[in-house]
């Protein structure tokens, strides 16, 4: 029994040490591909900051492509959680509810990547998309969607949607057309994170005005 505690306690530590290592390595990629620009950063210098060896980031991760990806995902369970909880609790208002979950997703997007870094990582995901982490990628954008609608479903059956409307279908919309958005928001270089917000909140209003029990009148 004893053995088997310490097998288990040695298997913990191991996690904790790959976690540390891991975010290390994030962090410092991160923080060079903003000040430097991604195609002039290279891995030794990657690993000169995060202090650890070019092999152990090599372990992770195949090129810098995958490491921006990690970086992009890197944060989803959080943002996932934190939507959960909008739809767990949301505000009784539609066009409220839908603008909390997508500030969610969106307000903090260049917190660990700026555009530049946004425009590699998706062009990454359209030429692998069969990579581990382009994968990944792809499953967060489906997760996003899924929170999406089970946000209009949470609030058909609270009455604020009407009960005729196909729920997955609006929720399906109205992410398809914020994510479109953020894509348009990456491309253009002059365009600020409050510019984007206000054209979601007045593009999704349109749909929420045609599902909601009260519209919204604004």
């Amino acid at each position: 029994m004893l053995k088997l505690c310490n097998t288990k306690k040695m298997t913990s530590l191991r996690k904790r040490q790959k976690t540390a290592r891991t975010n290390r390595i994030l962090e410092a990629a991160s923080e060079l591909f903003k000040a430097q620009g991604y195609e002039a950063v290279k891995m030794e210098a990657i690993a000169t900051l995060a202090e650890v060896s070019i092999g152990t980031i090599y372990n992770y991760y195949q090129n810098k492509g995958d490491l921006l990806l990690a970086i992009v995902i890197a944060d989803v369970d959080e943002v996932l959680l934190a939507g959960a909880a909008v739809i767990a609790h949301p505000p009784l208002n539609v066009a409220d509810a839908m603008d909390t979950l997508t500030g969610v997703y969106i307000d903090d997007v260049l917190i660990h990547l700026n555009k530049e870094m946004w425009r590699l990582a998706m062009s990454i995901t359209i030429l692998q998309p069969l990579s581990p982490l382009g994968v990944s990628y792809i499953e967060i954008d489906k997760a996003l969607m899924t929170q999406t609608c089970d946000l209009v479903l949470r609030l058909q059956k609270l009455g604020l949607v009407h009960a005729h409307i196909d729920a997955v279908g609006a929720g399906e919309l109205i992410f398809n057309n914020a994510n479109n958005m953020f894509i348009n928001y990456v491309k253009i270089e002059t365009m600020e994170l409050a510019e984007l917000r206000q054209m979601i909140r007045r593009q999704t209003r349109v749909v929420v005005d045609v599902i909601s029990v009260q519209k919204t009148h604004q």
